[in-house]
């Protein structure tokens, strides 16, 4: 972990500060926020607003009325009256006994996400925790101290109570931290960057654990990944078109525009805009009639995935904006609502369907590959893409490779949403399992990019055996760059680190920006 932390700021970037409240936090200002460590203000309205809703918290209190998660217990104890005296010990025994997670830490860049995304939900004003815990936590962001909270163990109900309660520990000076990639105690890691724990008081652990943070941030970042993932995926089918004298006319306008879907309108205007001047694509009837469907079909099967990415960041960005804890309070209405805006089945069933959306572009990947080492299904390329093949294998495994993560994606795209086991004494009988479904997309948005590398240095090599030189504007620049990191395979080498590398480029670039100045991809 200590190696990602530093990899992540090996990338200086003076970003502005993004303002927490006001529920319009965006996709985007999460990514500024997790990966590239922009600083989190609060706006001074919220600030106001969350210690009127505290003050109200307060007056209850004072008048010991019976409201759940103030003065009675949790889950099946919700009936349990709990003393004024025990408040604080309530709180953090809640903290302690939940944190319950297993499993490898989540990466830095999640838990900067989650925690974010805590602070701008709690923020809104409805859960009544006082201003200075939340201050507290936006400083912990901006200090860089990074709770270890295990990935396993949210049944995505309540909330995500087992690893929201790993981030609460560090609050209060307990659990564990990251601090400048270092693993240390938590109270030690907070000490080390000048802040002081807190004591929670009434409402304040359940207002801190209860929420569907985690599985939103896993799937924000999941999500803006396979955003960009399906743009690669546009630049793939392109150069790979070009290697196999793909025939344009299936990415005619005309055809697009009587089937108005927009992900497809806007794959196909970027396999045009791509392949513009090429001198490799054909016409119909030139070299054949029509392409196989990897080819030919790649528009509505790219175009398809790009609606779902559409309506999946649009269900994100309603979640890292919305209440989600529970009790929430209505101080206008003189009012304590105890709800289910906690339960996570919003976010779970978008997550199944982006580990369907992104398991989809790799599986036309892993297609296209193919009929770029197989000489039966090619025109004149060499099998396996070897000028000597027998003594060598060339990209013969690279299929084999590609087939492989393909095959594990149709594994984890599975819905988890569709599970459910009861719990707390059947009180929570029905729960959501949206934060096992955000990590299984999360698994194969990466595998996707590892397809996709694959299907670029295949693209690639099979330009060698043609002529770089009749490529299109956008595959002339898609071509250089692949060649700048990795040179043609001349001889049999290792492939392995080099698909690492391209995939890795793709991540970190916004291929859109990248590549603004020689073609223009939506």
């Amino acid at each position: 972990m200590k190696q990602v932390h530093q990899e992540q700021q090996a990338q200086p970037m003076k970003e502005t500060p993004v303002m927490v409240g006001g529920g319009e936090m965006t996709i985007e200002q999460v990514v500024r926020v997790s990966r590239n460590y922009a600083e989190v203000d609060i706006l001074p309205e919220s600030v106001a607003l969350m210690k009127r809703t505290r003050d109200y918290v307060e007056k209850l209190l004072d008048e010991q009325k019976v409201v759940y998660g103030l003065t009675t217990g949790f889950g099946k104890f919700s009936d349990t009256y709990i003393s004024g005296k025990d408040v604080q010990t309530l709180q953090i025994n809640l903290i302690r006994s939940h944190a319950c997670g297993i499993g490898a830490p989540f990466p830095i860049e999640v838990v900067r996400a989650i925690m974010l995304l805590r602070v701008n939900a709690l923020a809104l004003g409805y859960s009544g925790i006082r201003p200075e815990v939340v201050l507290l936590l936006a400083d912990m962001l901006n200090r860089e101290v990074t709770p270890v909270i295990p990935e396993k163990g949210s049944l995505g109900a309540s909330g995500d109570l087992a690893p929201l309660s790993h981030l609460a520990l560090v609050l209060v000076g307990e659990g564990e931290a990251y601090y400048h990639g270092e693993r240390l105690p938590g109270g030690q890691a907070m000490a080390m960057a000048g802040l002081v724990p807190v004591t929670l008081e009434a409402k304040e652990g359940l207002a801190l654990i209860n929420g569907t943070q985690v599985m939103t941030a896993v799937g924000t970042l999941a999500c803006w990944d396979a955003l960009n993932l399906a743009n690669w995926a546009d630049c793939a089918v392109s150069l790979t078109s070009e290697a196999l004298f793909g025939v344009r006319d299936a990415f005619h306008a005309s055809t697009h525009r009587i089937r108005p879907h927009p992900g497809q309108s806007r794959s196909a205007a970027n396999i045009r805009a791509l392949t513009s001047g090429s001198r490799l694509m054909t016409d119909q009837g030139e070299k054949r009639v029509q392409d196989a469907y990897s080819l030919r079909c790649a528009p509505q099967v790219h175009g398809a995935s790009r609606d779902a990415l559409a309506y999946i960041a649009n269900k994100l960005e309603i979640e890292i904006n919305s209440a989600t804890d529970n009790p929430l309070i209505f101080v206008d209405e003189d009012r304590v609502i105890s709800g289910g805006n906690f339960h996570g089945q919003p976010i779970a069933l978008a997550m199944d369907h982006l580990s369907i959306s992104a398991a989809e572009l790799a599986n036309i990947s892993e297609r296209r590959v193919e009929r770029l080492v197989n000489p039966h299904l090619n025109e004149s390329l060499p099998p396996f893409l070897t000028t000597n093949g027998g003594l060598e294998s060339g990209f013969m495994i690279a299929q084999y490779a590609a087939a492989a993560v393909v095959s594990e994606n149709k594994s984890l795209a599975h819905p988890a949403s569709v599970d459910s086991i009861p719990s707390s004494g059947n009180q929570e009988d029905h729960v959501s399992m949206g934060t096992i479904g955000a990590r299984k997309a999360r698994q194969i948005v990466d595998n996707a990019y590892a397809v996709l590398a694959i299907e670029l240095l295949c693209g690639a090599q099979a330009v060698d055996f043609r002529d770089p030189k009749l490529l299109g504007l956008g595959t002339t620049w898609l071509y250089e760059h692949c060649r700048e990191l990795i040179p043609a395979v001349t001889v049999d080498r290792i492939l392995s680190h080099d698909f690492e590398i391209i995939a890795e480029w793709m991540k970190r670039t916004n291929i859109a920006e990248a590549m603004s100045a020689v073609a223009v991809i939506q």
